[in-house]
């Protein structure tokens, strides 16, 4: 993306509307940048959309090894509209709200039983990786079977676990990173753009619905359904509450280097998987409950900066490149084309997180978890 000039460091409160407690005038720097952002020509103002539309579905699909590196480019075209739709109604939406990542992960999670409980429906499909290299996967996800609603917790920790931290969270992160501080935590659409935006999703979903390798000709029982939808409205009311809009109060808190954060979140996620069954659900759910509270409170911190969320929300995506040449793409193809996917997926992997460190090289503004 085209560099844009970073401005001196300066608190969060600086992009929160005016407040009683908060004079309007701390806003002045935040609304010239708006208004200059507004002024970018359409391509430049575009770029992070498309950027995004295009990050989603690599991430979910390919940064771990599920695609040779023939298989990217129909990846990108056949499962950017879901995928990348997806993430951009997303971030447009708790943008818009003036509310921060509670909300973004809230919605992510939304997506992520969305996508797996009612489109692909591959949650309630214990045949769903049958026709894969992931078959023998199997067993291992009976082992955890929710009695009387016959889906695993271990496939859904894992389906929706990965669309919120690989579809979603990561991919936003990236792009945002990528951006000057002016433009960071705005909107980038309007209506009509954030429209466009919901037809391509709705479309791209119906076609993942429809077709033979998406849904794969399974429909799961009205009681699963049912589940489905009430947990997806659960997630997206508590997604849109006021209380994720109300700055909290910043403390003065020592916080771990970005880099150890990152560490410490890749860890996290190769403890999720130190166990077959009931205990290593639990054990799953536990660390990623002590991560979430873990970042949660170092970013009340006054020294939260955004390669603070840089490392937080790309560790697993680095994890997952990392893998990548342990695990077998879905199909069984060239294994030229696969070891040439994985090294691919390790290129860009680097060329983004390490493009994104670098643009942040500056001081960056304050990015808290809560309110942006």
């Amino acid at each position: 993306m085209p560099p844009e000039p970073q401005p001196t460091d300066r608190p969060a409160t600086a992009n929160l509307p005016a407040t009683a407690d908060r004079p309007a005038t701390a806003d002045r720097p935040t609304n010239a940048r708006a208004v200059a952002a507004a002024r970018l020509p359409l391509r430049r103002r575009l770029l992070p959309v498309i950027a995004l539309l295009l990050l989603a579905p690599w991430a979910a699909e390919c940064s771990w090894g599920g695609f040779a590196i023939d298989d990217f480019l129909p990846v990108l075209i056949f499962l950017g509209p879901m995928y990348g739709g997806a993430a951009i109604l997303i971030r447009e939406t708790a943008r818009h709200l003036g509310a921060g990542w509670p909300t973004i992960v809230l919605l992510a999670a939304a997506f992520g039983v969305l996508q797996a409980g009612l489109v692909d429906q591959s949650l309630f499909n214990p045949h769903y990786l049958d026709d894969t290299q992931y078959a023998d996967t199997r067993a291992a996800a009976e082992a955890s079977l929710v009695p009387g609603l016959e889906f695993s917790l271990r496939q859904a920790f894992d389906y929706v676990g990965n669309h919120i931290v690989l579809t979603i969270c990561a991919p936003i992160v990236l792009v945002e990173s990528f951006l000057g501080p002016g433009r960071r935590l705005r909107p980038w659409l309007g209506r009509p753009g954030l429209a466009v935006v919901a037809v391509l999703y709705l479309l791209g979903s119906l076609l993942i619905f429809a077709s033979d390798g998406g849904r794969k000709n399974f429909l799961a029982s009205p009681l699963q359904l049912t589940l489905a939808a009430v947990v997806v409205l659960a997630l997206v009311a508590t997604a849109v509450l006021p209380r994720w809009r109300r700055p909290a109060p910043r403390r003065t808190r020592r916080l771990p280097h970005p880099l150890w954060l990152g560490l410490l979140v890749v860890l996290v996620r190769l403890g999720a998987d130190l166990a077959p069954g009931w205990a290593g659900v639990t054990i799953a759910l536990g660390l990623a409950a002590i991560m979430g509270a873990a970042i949660a409170y170092w970013s009340s911190g006054v020294h939260w900066r955004q390669r603070h969320v840089l490392a937080a929300g790309t560790a697993s995506v680095v994890s997952a490149a990392a893998f990548a040449y342990l695990v077998p793409p879905y199909s069984p193809g060239n294994p030229t084309a696969a070891l040439a996917g994985d090294i691919a997926v390790s290129v860009i992997t680097v060329a983004l997180v390490g493009g994104a460190w670098w643009r942040l090289r500056p001081a960056s503004p304050t990015v808290h978890v809560g309110a942006s």
